[in-house]
């Protein structure tokens, strides 16, 4: 029987990169957008691209993984494809999938690359970034915790980070003033994910030294010029950030 797959994706006020995106994933057997009230033109644009479109209320989440759950269920075809409303996939990758379920004992879920974006230029420091994104309906499940991957009941292969034409172009290419907005919620929640470390004054130091050397050093950000320096010590103020949060957290109980 002939396998099929659903892509879907999650929106919230996505009307900035929505119609490449829904562009190249239009040869898909089914694009369904599952958009958490936005305000502004997602889903107009969505249902002008002949998605089908369903409704998350946003209630008290402020985060997109009970999202994720609930419209990865909603698919109707057993293979699901997560993307997100600024990532691109490719008609390589498109094929690559179609021929991956194909096979009589493919794994179960795919971590596929994905290329990120700084000050204008592909950051070989973030890259390959892997994200577990494509997956048997059946075998998973999202659980709610903020930057969560999903859990699949079975074997998850990596695509080779080496084939660049098979990874999700990610568009955001956010500035410095949306990192620090974005290091400031996200390390904020994080803190509920990491209340069991015992991290003392030391982890302030070392855990943003560490971070740094592994984005300038190790995964090569020094040949991104300036924006490999920058990006570096952005990811070892997350670092710092999350770990001041948390001993501030301590010290106030």
């Amino acid at each position: 029987m002939e396998q099929k797959i659903s892509v879907v994706i999650n929106t919230y006020n996505a009307e900035r990169h929505l119609e490449r995106v829904l562009q190249s994933v239009k040869d898909f057997d089914e694009v369904l957008v599952c958009d958490m009230e936005s305000t502004d033109q997602t889903r107009e644009i969505a249902e002008r691209h002949g998605c089908r479109v369903v409704t998350f209320e946003r209630g008290r989440y402020n985060i997109v993984e009970p999202a994720r759950e609930y419209a990865i269920h909603e698919a109707r075809y057993p293979w699901v494809l997560v993307v997100d409303a600024d990532e691109l996939v490719s008609p390589e990758l498109r094929e690559y999938l179609y021929r991956h379920i194909s096979q009589r004992d493919c794994a179960e879920g795919l971590a596929i690359p994905r290329k990120n974006y700084f000050m204008g230029r592909w950051m070989r420091s973030h890259y390959p970034d892997y994200v577990l994104r494509f997956f048997r309906q059946d075998k998973t499940h999202w659980p709610a915790v903020i930057h969560c991957a999903p859990e699949v009941n079975g074997r998850v292969e990596r695509v080779d980070k080496n084939r660049r034409e098979l990874a999700f172009e990610h568009l955001a290419n956010d500035t410095v003033s949306d990192i620090l907005r974005k290091h400031d919620t996200y390390s904020t929640n994080e803190v509920a994910r990491r209340r069991q470390k015992r991290w003392g004054v030391g982890a302030m130091l070392l855990r943003p030294l560490f971070r740094f050397v592994k984005s300038y050093m190790i995964k090569g950000g020094f040949r991104d010029g300036r924006a490999g320096l920058i990006q570096a010590l952005l990811d070892a103020h997350y670092q710092f950030a999350v770990v001041a949060k948390l001993l501030e957290e301590r010290q106030q109980q």
